[in-house]
């Protein structure tokens, strides 16, 4: 009779969207796991609940085409490799246009449900104040951008750098029926049909040129937090506060998260907005909408005054005003092997946003990874990174090797956040793109459509390799 292998567990400290993903992999090969989550014990300055794998910001997991965007591609590559995070997204998604945008509840109570249901997960609510004992010969900590001054103190005392942090903002949620549709209308950026949307998944809200002015004027005027004892921390420029964005010239909004390009106001067709603001639908019930790209660092009091300047939302309700949390990582390409182990201390691995990696799904992807790699080493099976090719592969390459060698400094390493992209991939073989027969003129956007739809394919096919599976029809397409 064959009996189980019985392993000692592995420890995962924090419960966000890494750290459910990493305790999630570990379970599912059949090594246990204990999960630490101080939430319920000690909160943070972003966090609402206690509740697992909680969205602090947007609601969007953002593109879900895997045929030619990373984001997409990184969506189905997770997916292929049985993510929980995923397949709670799914389960829970709301109408967004091209995007996977979730029921934040509902998505966090479900990836709850699920590893509080897993035989071999144990959750356990207490705060890790330092690195993991030696006794926890493989741990990851997957502590995310809020991760707690007694703990980022030990990160740095063990490898002798400082941990880099940088400043995250967070955008305003309205109230559905505060919103003047007399004024506003309903419509997806060029009519886009997404997961469980329908062309017109958004709420628009247009501006004549006057207003736009008044509007920005207001916004570089408006009283601001300051940073206090984290001044001079750089943002992440992928969440840049509307305010600042508006600093940085007139016409930035306007060619930003306020473009008008695609859209057409339904209540007058004939005259074109100089500048528009989206809103997203933010839970299933579709009670509540957020400010698409209103990340902000505006007081409480500026913020509602300001924002319902905006034609439509004159007499906006808020159920949640922006804010500001900080965001710490640390130096990953220095401090991390391929397989986001602490070079330092063998057996330790970061995960999520804490390693470099900036989103919602590099987050949970970086968690899966981790957990996929401990996994192995528990069981003393062969670790098998994904291929640099891949989604995953790039994202992990950026993070424990990515850099940018300066003029000014020969040999010095910059590293910085990232979601991924496009440009973390591998080059396609020369000769890859060929201009499809009949075309005359292949060049410009044409042909960056076909170089991404290329590696996008080439990502899929290469991950089903690596996981010894075949390519799902609808996403090799």
């Amino acid at each position: 009779m064959n009996k189980t292998p019985s392993y000692t567990p592995i420890h995962v400290v924090g419960g966000g969207l890494a750290g459910s993903e990493a305790a999630w992999q570990i379970a599912t090969t059949g090594v246990p796991v204990i999960l630490h989550e101080m939430r319920g014990v000690r909160g943070t300055d972003a966090h609402k609940t206690d509740g697992l794998a909680e969205l602090v910001c947007s609601n969007s997991f953002r593109s879900d085409d895997a045929t030619s965007n990373a984001v997409g591609v990184i969506h189905a590559e997770m997916r292929m490799a049985n993510s929980l995070i995923m397949a709670c997204a799914d389960k829970h998604q709301v109408p967004a246009g091209g995007a996977l945008a979730v029921d934040r509840d509902g998505f966090s109570d479900a990836v709850t449900k699920a590893i509080h249901e897993h035989p071999l997960i144990t959750v356990v609510r207490e705060e890790i104040t330092g690195l993991p004992p030696k006794e926890w010969d493989l741990a990851i900590v997957a502590t995310g951008p809020l991760t707690a001054p007694s703990l980022a103190a030990a990160i740095q005392e063990e490898t002798g750098a400082d941990a880099l942090a940088f400043f995250d903002a967070i955008a305003p949620i309205v109230y559905r029926d505060s919103i003047d549709m007399d004024i506003c209308w309903y419509q997806s950026r060029y009519d886009k049909v997404g997961p469980g949307g329908t062309g017109k998944d958004y709420i628009n809200c247009p501006m004549n040129e006057e207003q736009y002015n008044a509007f920005v004027d207001a916004l570089i005027a408006g009283d601001t937090v300051g940073f206090k004892e984290w001044e001079g921390t750089p943002y992440f420029d992928g969440c840049l506060p509307i305010e600042v964005m508006a600093e940085r010239g007139r016409e930035t909004l306007r060619h930003g998260p306020m473009k008008p390009m695609g859209l057409t106001n339904t209540h007058n067709p004939a005259v074109k907005a100089y500048a528009v603001v989206q809103l997203r639908q933010d839970n299933a019930l579709g009670t509540l909408y957020n400010m698409v790209g209103f990340q902000t660092k505006l007081k409480y009091g500026a913020q509602a005054e300001i924002f319902r300047m905006i034609p439509g939302l004159q007499n906006a309700e808020f159920a949640r005003l922006g804010g500001l949390h900080r965001n710490t990582y640390i130096n990953s390409p220095t401090l991390l092997d391929p397989s986001l182990t602490l070079k330092s201390r063998p057996g330790l691995r970061f995960a999520g946003q804490i390693t470099g990696c900036e989103g919602y799904v590099e987050s949970a992807s970086v968690g899966l990874l981790a957990g996929r790699l401990a996994a192995a080493e528990r069981k003393g099976e062969a670790v098998s990174l994904p291929p640099a090719t891949t989604a995953l592969g790039s994202l992990l390459g950026h993070i424990t090797g990515g850099h940018i060698v300066t003029d000014e400094e020969p040999g010095k390493r910059s590293f910085q956040p990232m979601n991924i992209n496009f440009g973390l991939f591998p080059e396609l073989q020369p000769g890859s793109i060929v201009k499809p027969e009949g075309v005359k003129r292949f060049r410009g956007k044409d042909k960056t459509i076909m170089k991404r739809q290329l590696i996008a394919k080439r990502a899929l096919a290469d991950c089903a390799a690596w996981l010894g599976q075949s390519v799902p029809v609808a996403e090799s397409a």
